[in-house]
């Protein structure tokens, strides 16, 4: 991707990069393609942060608490993202190392935000999954391993903190196999752990990684030494090194093979030990993700599997955000490109619409900040202003018509009414309702009865409706009131009102309708479905709302 007027601060350099003069295929074989999934607080922030030092896209990394004078988070740009200290939003970040063009999407670590993430992971070709290597497996890492098994996803595994006190490393493979039912293969191996983390032992090329603490923020200082060294003895603990090289044997004899069809196929994830806070295995771990890691793939459409290296630009969106410019109200439309080139002022078709649609400002992201650029390629994430015309799962073409398949909704658990207790802000209120359903920051259901004006808020967590009040009042200037309705479980119904219709008067539960027009029962808890269930076992329940093309959506 090509930048031609740069904003980014200490970092334009390391973004501005050219494909002229290379064919279609050798753009896309330059490109990786990943998003990092984790739990809250396993380090995910921090290992985006170190991702983009090595990759010099910063100079210098910020924490996630960081405070006075110390730089915030590259990718946490929402106002209540530094307030908070957490990631609630994704972001597009893009670097070049090692002559690859990096596309890394951050992904909320929250749980509340975990729509966003599958959202997201739609757009990845590969995934990062952190752990916490004192906590092991935890429950958002679970659910969005399930997002990823459902796409297919190639997981690269980095197990993080090693150098505060932690599981026993071949356990944390173990309990990965055992509930995850994923092969593993360690491609580096700690030695020691806490206090007496040393390094890593690279099992391919027998080589040994030793670190020394830098500054906060800094890269660290790397030592690398062949494993049969005599000066490593010099440097590493022998009881710690002989326990390292004990363990690498046992996982010789009984673990997995490498086979990167096996990566790729999301069978088998490569295991990496490190810290990201100390940067020890960060540079160790980019090195081999590139090298293993999945070029831009074909994606399924309407015309079958679509090839990167396909003429025909093709691209998807995939997430909106409004306001990531509060100064201008902006509203952005996130595009993944699957094939061809893009070419900035190029005219393409929108599927959903049919209407031909002038790309004439596309921009590339780097957290807040944003440059024009002049072309991209499959794999590259590109900021188009949605006037309004752009919807989630929204396929853009030229050629022959195609369209990508949708990104489903995901059955929310909290649900309030949002009252807007005064009437002379209705204007406002209904804008911004409309503008963050739009981008995906909850959803909205309405009151079969049409006379109840008020939309119903549901999420996943109570943080996201938080969120939402937060961004109306501070960026449409409106105060709006919670009024929780007690409900727990919300589910789909198949075949859509005609099926309600043949069940008759259902108890026990509430009927809504979702942005199309679509029933969605809410009870209050899974016996109260199970209930329903039993009763009339004629009726089918969806937790995923169906995905549907060509309709729009209604507005409040």
């Amino acid at each position: 991707m090509t930048s031609v007027q740069s904003s980014f601060n200490g970092s334009s350099d390391a973004l501005e990069n050219t494909d002229s003069g290379i064919s279609l295929a050798e753009a896309v074989n330059r490109r990786r393609n990943f998003a990092i999934i984790s739990h809250p607080d396993a380090g995910k922030t921090t290992l985006t942060e170190k991702l983009l030092l090595y990759g010099g896209a910063i100079q210098q990394a910020g924490a996630v608490k960081a405070r006075g004078e110390q730089r915030k988070v590259t990718s946490d740009w929402m106002e209540i993202e530094k307030q908070r200290g957490i990631s609630i939003t994704s972001t597009v970040l893009q670097f070049e190392y090692q002559k690859n063009i990096i596309n890394l999407l951050d992904t909320p670590g929250h749980q509340d935000f975990s729509e966003d993430t599958y959202r997201t992971l739609a757009a990845a070709d590969n995934a990062v999954m952190l752990e916490d290597a004192a906590k092991g497996l935890e429950p958002q890492t679970r659910k969005l391993f399930e997002v990823c098994r459902m796409r297919k996803i190639p997981i690269f595994t980095f197990f993080n903190k090693m150098d505060r006190p932690g599981q026993d490393p071949l356990t944390l493979l173990d309990e990965i196999e055992a509930e995850l039912g994923l092969k593993t293969w360690a491609v580096n191996w700690p030695i020691g752990s806490g206090d007496f983390f040393r390094g890593v032992i690279d099992r391919r090329n027998q080589e040994v990684f030793l670190f020394k603490r830098a500054d906060r923020g800094r890269q660290a200082t790397e030592i690398c030494l062949k494993l049969d060294d005599p000066e490593l003895g010099n440097h590493v603990e022998k009881d710690l090194l002989d326990k390292a090289l004990e363990e690498l044997e046992l996982l010789d004899a009984v673990g997995s093979d490498l086979d990167l069809e096996m990566v790729h196929s999301g069978d088998l994830t490569p295991v990496f030990f490190g810290s990201a806070m100390t940067n020890f295995g960060v540079r160790p771990f980019l090195n081999t993700f590139l090298e293993m890691a999945q070029r831009p793939i074909a994606r399924t459409s309407s015309q079958g599997l679509v090839d990167p290296i396909k003429s025909d630009f093709t691209g998807f969106v995939f997430k909106l955000q409004a306001n990531m410019d509060p100064r201008h109200r902006d509203r952005v439309a996130f595009i993944r490109v699957c094939s061809g080139r893009f070419e900035k002022d190029m005219s393409v078709r929108h599927a959903r619409t049919g209407k031909s649609i002038r790309l004439s400002r596309p921009q590339k992201i780097f957290g807040q900040d944003r440059a024009v650029v002049d072309d991209a390629y499959p794999g590259d994430v590109i900021g188009l202003n949605n006037p309004g015309m752009f919807a989630i799962g929204d396929t853009l073409y030229t050629g022959s018509r195609v369209e990508y398949e949708g990104i489903p909704c995901f059955s929310p658990e909290i649900f309030s009414w949002l009252r807007n207790p005064n009437p002379s802000a209705f204007k406002n209120f209904r804008k911004g309702v409309n503008e963050l359903r739009e981008e995906g920051a909850v959803q909205i259901l309405y009151d079969t009865d049409q006379s109840k004006r008020d939309p119903i808020l549901a999420a996943v967590g109570q943080l996201q409706l938080e969120v939402v009040q937060h961004r109306l009042q501070n960026e449409y200037g409106v105060e709006t009131r919670l009024e929780p309705m007690g409900f727990q479980v919300a589910r789909w119904v198949d075949g859509g009102w005609a099926s309600l219709e043949k069940i008759g008067r259902v108890f026990n539960c509430k009927t809504v309708q979702d942005s199309w027009m679509r029933p969605v029962l809410l009870f209050k808890n899974d016996w109260n479905l199970n209930q329903l269930l039993e009763d009339h076992p004629e009726i089918k329940l969806s937790s995923v709302a169906p995905v549907i093309s060509g309709v729009e959506p209604i507005n409040l």
